[in-house]
């Protein structure tokens, strides 16, 4: 199958980069940011409280410019210190990072995991695509591993090609020396796009989302690694009272892989969260409260697992 061969490429390139010594550079736990425009971000820049976001040298990011299916320029990006900008509107051509008006939820994933980590450093791999699903032919792309139209190109590729470039900067924070990135979670927020297609794609999601966390935990090469799903939610921001009209049998797919899961967790807290006025995405506020819920309950997961 297709997938097989991306995830070989991609484990090749995973272990052949973390394959040097813990003392010649710094050590960071990793944790990949992965799903739609929720996780890409919405919260505007401006609209920080003062003071509240700080700027912390020993949080990185790697944040894999985003790509429609079958394009090709999907996944290229750089290292460099988490900052606001990283949301939706953010661009890289693996030289340069142009940051946005924007960020996403891991501005405050990654300065709460700071914080609840005082003596580790703290890397982030993001990707995340505005609009795509799991299934084949939903939203704007998708992250079927099978995908297989056109160059064969989607979501799931330029994720692994994010993750690979990330991999391949031995020096991260520019140091001169080769740093070491230990894998320790992966944070989802995805979903929309499923429970608003059909219920065909929503049915589907529960058996694509198991499969997609598999090949993410087998490409960063830890089989028990910790996940927490974000819980996807409707604004009730329509004519009917529903902006997507199968969401009970995502929710209802989340909730039931987290169950099924010793290593998995459901961030539930987006409950109550507010929405911008287009009805899909979280305000500032939300997206605030987002990367520090993603943080504490990846933080107690990973005591829970022993990581």
């Amino acid at each position: 199958m297709r997938y097989i061969k991306k995830l070989i490429a991609a484990l090749g390139l995973c272990f052949s980069s973390t394959g040097f010594a813990a003392t010649e550079g710094n050590t960071y736990k990793l944790y990949f940011l992965g799903g739609q425009s929720n996780m890409e971000g919405f919260g505007y820049t401006n609209e920080l409280p003062k003071g509240e976001f700080k700027i912390n040298d020993r949080v990185k990011i790697f944040s894999g410019q985003p790509a429609l299916d079958n394009q090709t320029h999907g996944g290229v990006g750089l290292w460099q210190t988490l900052e606001p900008g990283f949301g939706t509107g953010f661009k890289t051509d693996g030289k340069k990072n142009i940051l946005s008006g924007r960020f996403g939820p891991e501005l405050f994933f990654g300065q709460v995991m700071a914080s609840t980590y005082p003596q580790e450093r703290i890397a982030i791999i993001k990707y995340a695509a505005g609009g795509t699903g799991l299934a084949q032919g939903v939203g704007y792309g998708n992250w079927h591993p099978d995908f297989n139209e056109g160059a064969g190109l989607n979501q799931y590729d330029h994720a692994l090609k994010t993750i690979r470039n990330a991999f391949a900067n031995r020096d991260i924070d520019g140091d001169g020396a080769p740093d070491t990135l230990i894998p320790s979670g992966i944070v989802w927020m995805q979903g929309e796009a499923d429970a608003y297609d059909s219920q065909a794609a929503a049915d589907a999601y529960r058996a694509n989302l198991q499969r997609l966390m598999d090949l993410l935990r087998a490409t960063l090469r830890v089989d028990d690694l910790p996940v927490v799903i974000g819980k996807i939610t409707d604004s009730g921001m329509s004519e009917d009272g529903s902006v997507m009209d199968y969401i009970k049998t995502v929710q209802d797919a989340q909730q039931d892989y987290v169950k099924s899961d010793t290593c998995a967790a459901y961030m539930t807290a987006t409950k109550d969260f507010g929405y911008l006025d287009d009805g899909w995405h979280y305000n500032t506020e939300g997206v605030i409260r987002m990367g520090a819920e993603f943080a504490k309950t990846m933080s107690k997961l990973e005591a829970k697992c022993g990581k």
